[in-house]
């Protein structure tokens, strides 16, 4: 009788495996996202009928992959990790599934409306942030104070400059300045895009000439060229986010200016060696503010040629819920939430007392503004890509570009007309342009 009940409970094991359905999650292999893959058991412990198959990539080849899948139709994946340049271009194409019957309990009203207007289309929203962000600068509170220097709330481009020449100090493995070398549209030329853009450049004027060869782009590459070989760290190429980020918390970075969302990483002593003494400041400004820090949000989106909408569905409101922010800093502590997302976070005061830099945060998000990305007027939205389906392309090609400048293989002015001869046949070849 009790190898009957053993073979009765194994079997309605074997039942139960077999009724679950997995769905496969692509994702970018950022601090954030391997948080939420370490949290699986929570998710399939509550959600037995669920099972979770991650994909983990770096930013560029999930980009690619994830592209080439929904484009074709292909159907590899169940569940997206994409971000604000995507989501309105692919919910045009008919790629994405709709979020527009989200449960009252999910509070969609409490997501911050920047983020929650990015990841929409035609007022429905085809994505929820997993985490949201703009940019900031980072600084070590005590190299700054035995150099006697003193950051500003909002520092300019050349005052960052001045810092890093004074605290540049290679022998001890100490760099001025950390920036985004590596080639990609979201890696090195999303940094640089808020640069030219502080520059007083654009991608293109209102009649979509590409002007990527102006004196806003030409003193920007210029800058940012001597910025980086003069004040950084070697092999700035291959340095993209990742990469800085763990130069800084090494303490290799005196400063660095990138996404708001390392900063719970970096004010985290489990991760940084230099948690104590991490300052934060504004994205640096220049001849103007407007574009000077970016507005993105790393989201979640269903593709239409899932067959697994209900329980991707779950998932994602799972990982994007006000409790699933409880259950990280249950786990991790409140500094270390998915940061960007939900105006519930900041007022929360346990995030505001484990958070110095929320206010900051916030406040970025709150005023970039991707309809006013520049100083002059502009036919794009976005403020470090521009919102076109053929940016993608443009922004990968002027990306290797820059790296080629920065690592002195072409001249400033020999890369950027380079850049602006390719964008011009690109815009005329989409008829954009005669």
């Amino acid at each position: 009788m009790r190898r009957l009940i053993l073979w009765t409970l194994l079997l309605s094991a074997a039942s139960a495996a077999m009724a679950a359905t997995t769905i496969t999650i692509a994702t970018v292999n950022n601090p954030d996202m391997v948080v939420m893959q370490k949290l699986t058991p929570e998710f399939e412990q509550s959600h037995p009928d669920i099972k979770l198959n991650w994909v983990v990539l770096p930013e560029n080849e999930l980009r690619q992959k994830v592209t080439t899948d929904i484009a074709t139709n292909a159907g590899a994946y169940d569940v997206l990790t994409i971000g604000t340049y995507e989501v309105p271009i692919w919910a045009k194409n008919g790629w994405l599934r709709p979020f527009n019957d989200l449960p009252a309990s999910y509070d969609v009203q409490d997501l911050l409306k920047p983020v929650r207007d990015g990841l929409s289309y035609d007022g429905t929203l085809y994505a929820v942030p997993f985490y949201a962000e703009s940019s900031m600068t980072y600084y070590r509170k005590d190299l700054f104070q035995k150099a006697g220097l003193t950051m500003p709330e909002k520092p300019t481009w050349d005052q960052i400059k001045s810092f890093a020449t004074k605290l540049n100090d290679p022998a001890n493995n100490t760099y001025g300045i950390c920036l985004r070398g590596l080639p990609g549209w979201g890696e090195n030329m999303a940094v640089f895009d808020t640069m030219v853009n502080a520059f007083g450049g654009r991608w293109f004027d209102m009649s979509w000439q590409p002007q990527l060869t102006s004196d806003a782009w030409t003193n920007a590459a210029t800058f940012y060229k001597d910025l980086v070989t003069n004040y950084g760290p070697p092999g700035v190429t291959s340095n993209g986010f990742t990469e800085n980020e763990t130069l800084f918390a090494n303490g290799q970075c005196a400063m660095w200016v990138d996404a708001t969302v390392a900063a719970g990483y970096l004010s985290n002593p489990a991760n940084s060696k230099v948690a104590d003494q991490v300052g934060f400041a504004f994205a640096p400004h220049q001849v103007t503010s407007n574009g000077s820090h970016w507005l993105w949000s790393w989201s979640l989106a269903i593709p239409k040629s899932t067959k697994k909408e209900a329980a991707a569905k779950t998932f994602v409101e799972w990982a994007t819920s006000k409790q699933y922010i409880e259950l990280v800093a249950q786990k991790n502590g409140w500094g270390s939430v998915p940061p960007g997302t939900r105006d519930s976070t900041y007022k929360n005061p346990n995030y505001q007392a484990a958070a110095p830099f929320a206010s900051i945060v916030e406040q970025s998000i709150q005023t970039a503004d991707p309809t006013h990305p520049t100083m002059d007027p502009v036919p794009y939205t976005g403020v470090q890509f521009v919102g076109i389906p053929e940016f993608q392309a443009l922004g990968t090609r002027v990306g290797q570009i820059l790296a080629a400048i920065a690592a002195n293989k072409t001249s400033v002015a020999d890369g950027l007309k380079q850049a602006q001869d390719y964008v011009t046949k690109t815009m005329k070849d989409a008829g954009y342009i005669k």
